[in-house]
């Protein structure tokens, strides 16, 4: 690994303002900067992004590169895989981190490709093999039902790291430092891309991954009907409504609510799981929660090992008295 050293993240902003992926990215980097004793570097592509790109010194990061031009202020394939591979092929980092994002899936390969190293996308795990320094990058397999950790020699090391799978990075100094800003000359480049429009999806009510409270419900809620209830609980305690893979398997829920290995994976400061059996496929997706309540009429699941309240009953019950009680304190 002679002349490849430090831990790059691939910074993203939205409206000027850093996404939260870069903190998680940042975390993520953190451990293994301080695993190989290097340096953790940020890079953001975009224009008048430097004030915003230098709060992340305060987060721990050692060294942020902004590269400054109009025509980077929205995300384009060939601008941004020209612009990254220069830089990358210049300074020689070690590790590249991306996030496993709209941007990040498709900017990652790319870059990896031209680049002549390999990438290991939607990884939910990272570390530093001890004995060669290698990055070990797990990632789910096998529709979901395992876990394969990846390593390779080839530099710099690659990944995108999928979302909510590290917490994000806390503000640990008020110290701020100079951002290194290149001014990039895009004149050469063939953007083949052009953006005609950017429209704003609106959605109703709470997104899953940004809910502080989320009710999910497994096999055990036993058809669409009563994930009805469940719904109406999660928009009475403001939060979201979430599900296993059997339940969008059956079709009582879309998928886009799937939480685990093949779904989504959150950390809510609640996690209320109904009928969840607790296999590891989807603990694996809300581990991360700070408090997480199971209500099974099972006493033997697996869940109860897991979680830090429990009741045991049926949900039919249990759920709608819970709902009443909440709304008796009005």
């Amino acid at each position: 690994m002679k002349g490849h050293k430090d831990v790059w993240i691939v910074g993203e902003t939205k409206d000027g303002k850093i996404e939260s992926v870069t903190f998680e990215l940042v975390t993520a980097g953190k451990a293994l900067a301080q695993a190989l004793s290097e340096k953790l570097v940020s890079i953001f592509l975009g224009n008048g992004i430097e004030e915003e790109a230098r709060n992340l010194f305060s987060y721990g990061v050692e060294e942020v590169y902004v590269l400054e031009n109009p025509e980077l202020a929205n995300y384009n394939l060939d601008l941004y895989g020209t612009c990254l591979e220069k830089v990358i092929s210049e300074k020689k980092p070690r590790i590249v981190l991306l996030g496993h994002t709209d941007m990040g899936a498709e900017l990652g390969p790319v870059i990896a490709f031209r680049l002549g190293t390999s990438i290991v996308t939607d990884c939910v795990e990272l570390a530093i093999d001890e004995s060669k320094g290698f990055l070990l990058r797990t990632k789910p397999i096998q529709g979901g039902v395992a876990l394969g950790v990846f390593r390779d020699e080839g530099l710099p090391q690659m990944a995108t790291i999928r979302r909510k799978s590290f917490l994000p990075a806390e503000r640990v100094t008020d110290s701020y430092q100079d951002v290194s800003v290149m001014n990039v000359d895009l004149s050469g480049v063939r953007k083949r891309i052009h953006l005609l429009d950017r429209i704003k999806e609106e959605t109703a009510g709470v997104k899953l991954e940004d809910a502080e409270i989320i009710v999910a419900g497994g096999r055990g809620i036993g058809d669409a009907e009563g994930f009805k209830v469940l719904d109406e609980l999660a928009r009475y305690l403001k939060g979201a409504l979430g599900a296993s893979r059997a339940a969008c398997d059956n079709g009582w829920v879309p998928t886009s609510i799937q939480i685990g290995i093949t779904g989504k994976i959150v950390a809510p400061r609640v996690y209320i799981a109904v009928g969840i059996s607790g296999a590891s496929q989807h603990m694996s997706g809300c581990s991360r929660a700070r408090t997480i309540v199971a209500i099974n009429k099972d006493p033997n699941a697996p869940i109860f090992k897991q979680s830090h309240f429990g009741v045991i009953g049926d949900w039919k019950i249990v759920v709608p008295a819970f709902l009443d009680k909440l709304k008796s304190l009005e």
